[in-house]
């Protein structure tokens, strides 16, 4: 919604989907993960710890801090 203009801000986005502004920023924030990570979530291969939840906390921007930070 952003890249096609349809919204301009996360605020909109968050009124237009009817959820929290903060919610709607910690979501758009895993289109930041590595893609290997995005790839075993989709497969199934991810661990039992990786969780919706656990990825909503902060994590680092750079792919390779990704794979050493507990998750």
């Amino acid at each position: 919604m952003l890249e096609t203009g349809v919204h301009a801000t996360i605020g909109q986005i968050a009124a237009a989907e009817r959820i929290n502004p903060s919610y709607a920023s910690r979501v758009l924030r895993l289109t930041l993960l590595a893609p290997d990570i995005v790839e075993a979530i989709l497969d199934g291969r991810q661990g039992q710890e990786i969780t919706l939840d656990r990825q909503l906390w902060p994590f680092p921007v750079e792919w390779g801090g990704q794979h050493s930070c507990p998750s």
